[in-house]
């Protein structure tokens, strides 16, 4: 097998209303099967999810838990009002944001966006990735998928990698179960999370800072499926999730 990864070039400052399937039309040439994978800041910035601390007036528990972790408490508030359920509140703000993902300060973020604003995530990266998949499929006439990242860190590891918060026509994970290993034996559990795979892939190419690459394509990977899928199809369920019951145990001792 063989993969490339390549970044789209020249892509300019996203502006709110900006249309970024013709924007990567303009500067990519596609061929069927490739993966467009595209960071969520981008896809926020078009669909104006910006916002500003100036008219946010902190609660009672905003300040104490700014108080903590040296933090504006606007900011904190800010989180508050995007999460449906807080695990950590300090040393960081790790939450449930209101758009399904688990993440610190609810996805909230303010690099590579100008004018002291910030961005939410998307509202819904599913939709999002859609949107962009279905009009680059009619103008290029190519079948692609699309990968909405976001950079996350992951428990009990250092650092962050790319993740993906919303499909459009890519598989979410390969299930392995039924298969059979080198040596004949059947596969009973092992599944793949290829999205995110595909994500931190692309990241690398992305970079975090200054690199202006918020555009990947990845091509020569069987992720294109014609099944609807979703990025919540990656998040484990609530009731098996061990490490969100701890956090809830712990919160409440």
């Amino acid at each position: 097998m063989k993969m490339e990864a390549f970044t789209v070039d020249d892509i300019p400052l996203i502006k709110p209303g900006d249309d970024i399937a013709a924007i990567i039309c303009e500067h990519a040439v596609l061929e069927d099967g490739d993966v467009l994978v595209i960071a969520s800041t981008i896809i926020a910035k078009a669909e104006n999810e910006l916002f500003s601390l100036d008219n946010i007036n902190p609660s009672a528990q905003a300040i104490a838990i700014g108080r903590k972790d040296d933090k504006d408490p606007r900011l904190v508030q800010a989180v508050l009002d995007r999460c449906s359920e807080c695990f950590v509140e300090s040393p960081v703000m790790l939450v449930q944001s209101d758009r399904a993902h688990v993440c610190i300060n609810a996805g909230v973020d303010d690099s590579n966006v100008e004018n002291d604003l910030l961005a939410d995530l998307p509202r819904d990266g599913d939709a999002s990735a859609r949107s962009i998949g279905e009009s680059v499929e009619e103008i290029t006439g190519c079948r692609i998928a699309v990968v909405v990242t976001d950079t996350n860190g992951r428990a009990f590891r250092l650092g962050q990698t790319g993740v993906a918060i919303g499909l459009y026509h890519a598989a979410p994970i390969y299930h392995w179960k039924g298969t059979k290993d080198l040596f004949g034996y059947e596969m009973q559990i092992s599944e793949e999370a290829v999205a995110d795979e595909v994500a931190a892939a692309a990241n690398l190419l992305m970079g975090e800072g200054s690199g202006g690459n918020p555009v990947v394509v990845v091509r020569g990977i069987p992720l294109f499926t014609e099944e609807k899928t979703s990025a919540r199809q990656l998040y484990r369920p609530d009731n098996m999730d061990l490490i969100k019951k701890a956090l809830r145990i712990s919160k409440k001792s």
